[in-house]
């Protein structure tokens, strides 16, 4: 049996926090190659994913939060903000899923939120077209600036 338990939690969280990048990854799936992935993913303030969307290997994300609160943005092509859902916290909203299609991004708002990703495999890092091309990439000097830009955004802002 597979539990995801708050002692689990508590233990990502503190990986988390020691992390460079502020987060942390447990799978449930056994290998990389699997069929459908399952992950719970502890985040920290501050941590960044990079607008992306997993068009080119075609697959959805079902994004459930576990634990905390934050924000998931979904973008145009360009760069404008599409939709903006606050999840978790005092939000009615726990679970989303998003179409291959669709690039996104995910903001924790607080310490120790945890989210789970399930998702088809095999493991495909997004590539060229699947990168949001008007945002920074990971460890560029323009984050932390574009992370304040994300906590603001609101559909219709032009963010490219």
């Amino acid at each position: 049996m597979k539990v995801i338990d708050k002692t689990l939690m508590d233990s990502l969280t503190l990986r988390a926090k020691a992390s460079e990048r502020l987060r942390a990854h447990h799978n449930l799936h056994e290998s990389l190659d699997e069929d459908i992935h399952r992950l719970a993913i502890a985040t920290e303030p501050g941590t960044y994913f990079q607008p992306h969307r997993h068009f080119s290997c075609d697959k959805w994300e079902l994004f459930w939060l576990l634990r905390g609160s934050g924000l998931v943005l979904t973008f145009t092509r360009d760069g404008k903000v599409i939709d903006r859902y606050e999840i978790g916290g005092e939000s009615d909203i726990k679970v989303l899923e998003i179409p291959a299609d669709v690039f996104h991004c995910f903001l924790p708002l607080e310490t120790g939120t945890i989210f789970m990703e399930v998702k088809r495999g095999p493991y495909m890092k997004p590539e060229g077209d699947d990168w949001g091309f008007w945002a920074p990439s990971e460890g560029d000097a323009e984050v932390p600036a574009f992370i304040e830009k994300l906590k603001m955004a609101l559909p219709g802002d032009q963010l490219g």
